[in-house]
């Protein structure tokens, strides 16, 4: 009788564990809402990159619309601006170094905490594959000059000149009638970033650029640097950044915010004390543009610079849109 009511008891209790929801600990999307423990949110897949490079968060939230991944949408969105001769930032015909070569540098974060990046590479249209492989297919985290392009090869990319006409006349026009140094906050620098959450509720990011032009041989800013350029905490949140690299490295920017995220603060709160250490740290910020954006685990996002004039381009189920961001100086 013992034994039968304890197989009864039993019974019950796996009954009403059955019953009861659970949520799938492994799975990407599962949030705790301070209400109910058992609810999920719902999962607002969006896109947002730096500058109003509209084409690039519109292929993104293609690939997030398709139910693609995140680390797909943004690598495929930042592509199309290094694809983009007009765009002299970024990719091919991006502008050269003092001597003359385009060098580019890129790095992509996937929602494990995986990472890759090409440091001075040249010759080669599309750093960001070339960082993702770097990923995906080696024991490293980053790849520099000669051996990222040698790699590059083995991993099938063509050889292709990215030095455009128009990038060229611009390059022997300054050497003309500038100094033979980089002049900070003259040059065109508007590196991408991006950040991307799909229907899962993962994050990834990517960031590519030309670099400063005009820079000293062999310069590398805060773009392809994992915690300065781009950060992403699957857990928490992303973070990237444009401007000046080298301020950015100075504060480890893009980690400071998911960081500041971690402990409880908004996209927007941590982009803006993201920017104010760089500014107490620097009494010259009146001569250089930094600008954060971020966005966290619930869809919330933020922006925040130096001096007016950044914006970043977001989209989502509710349209595209360009959204200036607030700025320390007025």
């Amino acid at each position: 009788m013992q034994r039968r009511k304890f197989l009864k008891n039993v019974g019950l209790g796996a009954t009403a564990v059955a019953a009861t929801p659970v949520m799938a600990k492994d799975h990407p999307s599962d949030l705790n809402s301070s209400k109910n423990k058992w609810v999920k949110p719902q999962i607002k897949p969006l896109t947002i990159c730096t500058w109003n490079f509209h084409r690039a968060t519109a292929k993104a939230w293609e690939v997030l619309q398709a139910g693609g991944k995140a680390l797909d949408a943004v690598e495929q969105g930042v592509m199309i601006e290094e694809a983009d001769l007009s765009n002299q930032t970024v990719g091919r015909g991006g502008r050269p170094d003092r001597d003359g070569f385009v060098t580019l540098d890129a790095c992509i974060m996937d929602p494990k905490g995986n990472c890759g990046a090409v440091v001075y590479l040249k010759n080669i249209g599309h750093p960001i594959q070339v960082a993702r492989k770097v990923m995906e297919e080696t024991p490293h985290v980053m790849l520099a000059g000669e051996g990222a392009e040698q790699f590059a090869y083995e991993m099938g990319f063509k050889k292709e000149n990215l030095l455009t006409p128009q990038s060229k006349a611009e390059w022997e026009a300054w050497k003309v009638t500038s100094q033979y140094k980089p002049i900070i906050n003259i040059e065109n620098h508007d590196t991408i970033g991006m950040l991307a959450i799909d229907q899962f509720g993962d994050i990834s990011g990517a960031c590519t650029t030309s670099g400063m032009a005009y820079k000293m041989a062999g310069r590398v800013g805060d773009s392809p640097l994992i915690g300065a350029g781009l950060f992403v905490d699957n857990e928490i949140g992303g973070a990237t950044a444009t401007g000046v690299g080298e301020e950015v490295v100075k504060t480890v920017g893009s980690f400071l915010i998911v960081e500041l995220m971690r402990q409880g603060k908004s996209p927007q709160e941590a982009c803006e004390e993201a920017v104010m250490r760089i500014v107490k740290k620097n009494r010259e910020y009146a001569n250089f543009q930094v600008g954060f954006i971020a966005l966290n685990k619930a869809g919330e996002t933020g922006a925040y610079c130096i001096h007016p004039g950044f914006s970043y381009s977001y989209y989502d189920q509710s349209g595209q849109e360009n959204r200036p961001a607030a700025s320390y100086t007025e």
